[in-house]
C-alpha cells in the first residue's frame, strides 16, 4: 500500500500529507482558518485549571481535593427571575466558531459542593470532535463538518443573544454576506471597466497615438475617443499611425508599411512578454483563466494564496497586457478569478464566513456570476454560468446572492460607462429583422460545425499542453520565453490579415454587426461582388489561423480565456456561412425556399449566423447550453433569434459529446490531476464492488484503543505519513471493531498540547486511550476521544461502487470507511475514487488491497505546495498531492 497514484501522463505522483501545528501557519493564508493554540486549548478543563492554579492531584474520584476532576454531568443552572427591562435589552458577547461543531463545549459548569468546579470530559452529547481548524494546502474539505459547525454556531448565536440587541445582532450577522457581494459587484464593475480601458488605450498604441492636431487630442486617449464625433479613421488628424509620427508613410508608402508593421509586432511581444513575467515573478497563480481551479475550489478543494491580494493585482494587470498584446486569449474567464479574489479578500473582514469553508464557497459561487456579468453585459447569463458551469452546491438562496451580485456589478459598469456607447461590452448589438424559415438548415449546419470545433480544440489543445509540459519541450523551465514566441508568431501572422490584426472584441463587434451599422468599415467587411468571395477566403483562413493560434495560447503562462478566441471563431465562420447564404438568395431570389422573402428589403443578415456561430463555438468548447443562450440573448437584445441560437447550441452539443463527455474546463482538471468529482457527471459507473477498490484491513495502519503512550503515538506519527488513522478497538483483523477516526493534525496537535511547558506538561511515559478507562486518573492519562471522530461516515463492505460514488459525490466526502457488523474492513478515499473514475485504468478495477497506490520517495519537499496547480518542472500533469484516509502518503524525506 502506498500513498500516491500515477499521473496519466508520466510517473507516480507523491501525495503530499504534511500538516503543521496552527502556530506554523501564515494567519493570512487565503484558505486556511486561522486559529491560535489557545482558541483550541480554550475548551480543555484540565488545562483551564492548571493556568488558574486549580489542577491538583485529583484522583479518579469525583470531586475530591483541590482540583478534582468530576466525571459526573454538567447540572443545570437555576434560572433566577428577571425584569422585563432585563430580558429584553440583555445580550451575552456572541461566539464565534472556533474548533469544534459540538454544542456541548465545555462552559463553565456549577460550583459542586466543595467550592469547585465539576467537569464533564466525555464529549457524548454530541460526536463531531475538536479540530485544529486548518486544512492543509492541496486537501478536501469536510463539508459534513463545516455545515454542522456553521448551525451550531447560529443556534449558539441565538441562545446567547435574546432581547432586542440580540435580534440587531443577529440582523447583522445575516447581513455579512450581502456586504459581502455588494461590495464585491462594486469592484468587480470598478476593475472591469478599467481593464476595459486600459487595454483597448494599449491595443490601438500598437498601431498609432492620439496628439493634439486639431481636435485637442491627448496621449491617454485610445482611436475611438481621439476620433470621437469623426464618421471615418482615415479623416481624423489626431490620430496618427506610427509611420506619420517618425514621418515615413507620406513619402513612401512601403516604409510606412514596414514600419508599422514592426512596431506592431514588437508592442504584441512587449506586452505578452510583460504580462507572462509579472505572472512567474509574483503570483503564478494568476496563469490562465483559472476556471478549472475555481471549479475545484468550489468542490470543496483547498488552494491557499489562489484567491489572494498578489493574485488579484497580477491577474487585473497582467490582463490588461495579456488582452493589449493582441494574442488568441479573452478577459471573460478570468474575470471570474477576479470577481472570486474580490470576495475573498472582502470575506477575511467577517470571521463567521471565512472561518467556514462551506459558506466561504457559497460566496465564492454567487461572487463568480459578477466576472461573467462584467464580462458579457449579462448579469442573468452570469447566474446560469456559475450554476451550470462553476458551482458543485447552488441552493436557491445562493441563486438569489449571485443575481444580486450580478447586478451590482453590472450597474457599476454602466456607471462607468466605458465606451461611452450606453454598452457594457463593446460587442452588444441589435438587429433591424427577424429570421426565415429556410435559414433554420444553415443554423443547424452552423451548429455541426461548433461541434465539430470544440471536440477537435479540445482534442489538439490537449495534445499541445502534454507536449509542452514534456521534456521534449525547449521551453519548458522557460515559460517567458514561450509566450514571446507564441506572441511573435501571432503579432507576425495577424498584422497582414486585417481582420486578425484588430483585437479580439473589435473583431466580434464588426463580426455581430450589420452592415447598415458600421459607419467605418475599415476592417473591410462589408463588400459586394467579387470582393465579397474574396471576403469569404479571407474569413475562413482567419478562423483557420485563429483556431490553431488559439490552441497554441490556452495554457500558456498569461493571464488568458478561451471564452472570447472561441465567440471569434464561432463568430468568424458563422459569417462565412451567411454570406454564402446571402449570395445565394440574392443570385437565385425566385428559388422555392427564398420564397418568404420580401422584395426590396435584405432577407439574410449575416450579422445573425456570425451570433450563432458564437454561440455554437462556446458549446462545442465549453459544454454549455442555458447559459450561452441567455448570454447571446442579452447581448443581442433580440428575443427573436433565441430559436436559432437554441438550434445550433442543441447540435454542437450533441456533436461535441460524441467525441467526448468533458468540456475544455474539465479536460484540464483531468489534466492536472484535481481530484474533482463533478456530482453533474452522469457517466456510468463500473459495476464493481467496492471491495475490489478499497484498501483493505491488512494494509491499514490503524490506532487500538489502548496500550499507547504518547511518545508511541508520536513514532507512529513519524513512521507513517498518514492523513489520518482508524481507531480499533483490537489490532486484530477479527477482533477489529471500528470505534472511530482520527486525522493525523488533531493527533498532532492533541500530543504537542499535552507535552507542551505551557498547558499539562505531561511526559512522553503518559498513558493514552481512545476508549472509557473508569478507573484512569486524568490528571496523569491523556484522553484522545475528544479529538476523535467517534461517528466517521461507513458503509458496508459489500457495497456497490456506484452507491459509494454517490455518498461521496452528494455529501462531499473525504473518505469513507468500509466495516461489516461493525469489524472494520477497509477505507476508500477521494482521491482513490477519482484515479478510478477519471484515470482510465480499468486493468487496476478489482485487483483490490491499494493496488492503485505505490510509494514515491521523493526529496523535494517543496514540491507539496506546487503539485497539480504549478506541475509542469517534472514533464507530465501532476495528480493534486492530497488525500485525507490512512491509505495515503506523501512523498517521504530522504535523510
Amino acid at each position: 500500500m502506498s500513498s500516491s497514484s500515477s499521473s496519466p501522463y508520466g510517473d507516480p505522483i507523491a501525495e503530499s500529507s504534511r500538516r503543521t501545528s496552527p502556530a506554523d501557519h501564515d494567519t493570512t493564508s487565503d484558505d486556511g482558518r486561522d486559529f491560535g493554540n489557545d482558541d483550541l486549548l480554550a475548551a480543555d478543563p484540565l488545562i483551564e485549571q492548571q493556568l488558574n492554579g486549580q489542577g491538583g492531584g485529583g484522583g479518579s474520584g469525583g470531586g475530591g481535593g483541590d482540583g478534582g476532576i468530576s466525571f459526573k454531568r454538567k447540572l443545570k443552572a437555576t434560572a433566577t427571575p428577571s425584569s422585563f427591562a432585563s430580558r429584553l435589552w440583555s445580550s451575552s458577547t456572541s461566539i464565534t466558531a472556533t474548533t469544534t461543531s459540538s454544542p456541548s463545549d465545555h462552559h463553565n459548569a456549577p460550583p459542586t459542593a466543595n467550592g469547585k468546579d465539576a467537569v464533564d470530559w466525555y464529549p457524548f452529547e454530541s460526536s463531531a470532535p475538536r479540530r485544529v481548524g486548518i486544512y492543509d494546502n492541496l486537501t478536501a474539505i469536510d463539508w459534513i463538518y463545516e455545515y454542522n459547525k456553521e448551525r451550531t454556531r447560529l443556534a449558539r448565536l441565538v441562545a446567547h443573544n435574546p432581547g432586542l440587541i440580540g435580534q440587531l445582532r443577529l440582523l447583522a450577522d445575516a447581513s455579512h454576506i450581502w456586504i459581502i457581494l455588494v461590495c464585491t459587484g462594486v469592484v468587480v464593475g470598478c476593475i472591469a471597466a478599467g481593464i476595459d480601458v486600459v487595454s483597448d488605450w494599449l491595443g490601438d498604441m500598437k498601431t498609432g497615438m492620439c496628439s493634439n492636431v486639431e481636435h485637442g487630442g491627448a496621449f491617454y486617449l485610445n482611436k475611438v475617443f481621439c476620433c470621437w464625433g469623426i464618421d471615418s479613421y482615415d479623416q481624423c488628424p489626431d490620430w496618427r499611425a506610427w509611420s506619420r509620427m517618425v514621418g515615413v508613410g507620406e513619402k513612401n508608402k512601403g516604409g510606412g508599411y514596414v514600419v508599422e508593421y514592426m512596431v506592431f509586432v514588437v508592442l504584441s511581444v512587449v506586452f505578452a512578454s510583460g504580462a507572462s513575467f509579472l505572472v512567474n515573478r509574483y503570483s503564478v497563480y494568476a496563469k490562465q483563466s483559472g476556471i478549472p481551479e475555481i471549479k475545484t475550489v468550489l468542490g470543496g478543494f483547498v488552494i491557499r494564496k489562489f484567491l489572494g491580494a498578489w493574485t488579484l493585482a497580477v491577474k487585473s494587470l497582467g490582463l490588461c497586457l495579456a488582452v493589449a498584446s493582441g494574442m488568441w486569449l479573452g478577459k471573460e474567464g478570468p474575470l471570474v478569478h477576479v470577481a472570486c479574489c474580490v470576495a475573498n479578500l472582502f470575506m477575511k473582514l467577517f470571521p463567521p464566513i471565512n472561518q467556514n469553508e462551506a459558506r466561504k464557497r457559497e460566496t465564492l459561487s454567487a461572487a463568480a456570476a459578477s466576472g461573467i456579468s462584467v464580462a458579457f453585459g449579462a448579469p442573468i447569463g452570469g447566474v446560469l454560468f456559475s450554476l451550470e458551469q462553476l458551482s458543485y452546491y447552488f441552493p436557491d438562496k445562493t441563486m438569489w446572492a449571485s443575481f444580486v451580485c450580478a447586478m451590482v456589478a453590472a450597474v457599476t459598469l454602466q456607471a462607468f460607462d466605458p465606451f461611452r456607447t450606453g454598452q457594457l461590452v463593446l460587442y452588444q448589438v441589435t438587429y433591424h429583422s427577424g429570421w426565415h424559415a429556410f435559414e433554420l438548415l444553415p443554423f443547424a449546419v452552423i451548429g455541426i460545425i461548433g461541434g465539430l470545433y470544440g471536440a477537435l480544440f479540445i482534442k489538439l489543445n490537449m495534445r499541445v499542453a502534454a507536449w509542452r509540459a514534456s521534456k521534449t519541450n525547449p521551453f519548458l523551465k522557460k515559460p517567458v520565453v514561450e509566450v514571446v514566441v507564441v506572441a511573435l508568431v501571432t503579432a507576425l501572422i495577424s498584422f497582414p490579415i486585417t481582420f486578425l490584426r484588430a483585437q479580439s472584441s473589435e473583431l466580434v463587434e464588426h463580426l455581430f454587426a450589420e452592415c447598415r451599422d458600421i459607419k467605418d468599415d475599415y476592417l473591410g467587411l462589408c463588400k459586394s461582388g467579387v470582393a465579397n468571395t474574396g471576403n469569404i477566403f479571407i474569413l475562413l483562413t482567419s478562423a483557420l489561423i485563429g483556431f490553431l493560434l488559439a490552441t497554441m495560447t490556452f495554457g500558456l503562462q498569461i493571464p488568458a480565456g478561451i471564452l472570447l478566441p472561441s465567440m471569434g471563431v464561432g463568430a468568424l465562420y458563422g459569417r462565412v456561412i451567411g454570406l454564402i447564404v446571402e449570395v445565394w438568395q440574392g443570385e437565385h431570389p425566385n428559388f422555392i425556399a427564398f420564397a418568404s422573402c420580401e422584395p426590396d428589403i435584405p432577407c439574410v443578415t449575416p450579422g445573425t449566423y456570425a451570433v450563432v456561430g458564437a454561440a455554437s463555438a462556446l458549446a462545442g468548447a465549453t459544454r454549455m447550453t442555458v447559459s450561452i443562450v441567455v448570454i447571446m440573448f442579452e447581448l443581442t437584445g433580440a428575443l427573436t433569434y433565441v430559436l436559432p441560437i437554441m438550434i445550433a447550441v442543441m447540435l454542437s452539443k450533441w456533436v461535441a459529446d460524441a467525441f467526448g463527455k468533458k468540456g475544455i474546463y474539465e479536460s484540464w482538471i483531468h489534466f492536472q490531476g484535481y481530484p474533482f468529482l463533478d456530482n453533474k457527471d452522469d457517466t456510468p459507473v463500473p459495476d464493481v464492488p467496492v471491495a475490489q477498490i478499497m484498501t483493505r484491513f491488512d494494509d491499514l495502519v490503524c490506532i487500538p484503543a489502548t496500550g499507547h503512550t504518547i511518545e508511541t503515538l508520536q513514532e507512529l506519527l513519524q513512521e507513517h505519513r498518514f492523513r489520518g488513522f482508524p481507531v480499533v478497538s483490537d489490532a486484530r483483523e477479527d477482533d477489529a471493531i471500528l470505534l472511530g477516526y482520527i486525522s493525523r493534525a488533531e493527533l498532532h496537535f492533541a500530543l504537542e498540547s499535552a507535552t507542551s511547558q505551557t498547558s499539562r506538561n505531561l511526559p512522553d511515559s503518559t498513558e493514552c486511550f481512545f476508549t472509557h478507562q473508569p478507573l484512569a486518573d486524568p490528571t496523569i492519562t491523556l484522553d484522545l476521544r475528544p479529538w476523535m471522530d467517534q461517528t466517521p461516515i461507513t458503509l458496508r463492505s459489500n457495497s456497490s461502487l456506484q452507491l459509494t460514488n454517490e455518498m461521496f459525490q452528494k455529501l462531499g466526502l473525504r473518505y469513507i470507511i468500509f466495516v461489516d457488523r461493525g469489524s472494520l474492513k477497509g477505507l476508500l478515499t477521494k482521491k482513490d475514487l477519482y484515479h478510478v473514475l477519471n484515470a482510465g485504468d480499468a486493468s487496476k478495477i478489482g485487483s483490490g488491497a491499494g493496488a492503485l497506490r505505490e510509494d514515491v520517495d521523493d526529496n523535494d519537499d517543496e514540491r507539496q505546495d506546487e503539485a497539480g496547480l504549478l506541475g509542469y518542472d517534472r514533464g507530465h500533469s501532476r495528480e493534486s498531492s492530497w488525500n485525507d484516509g490512512g491509505d495515503m502518503r506523501p512523498p517521504r524525506e530522504n535523510g
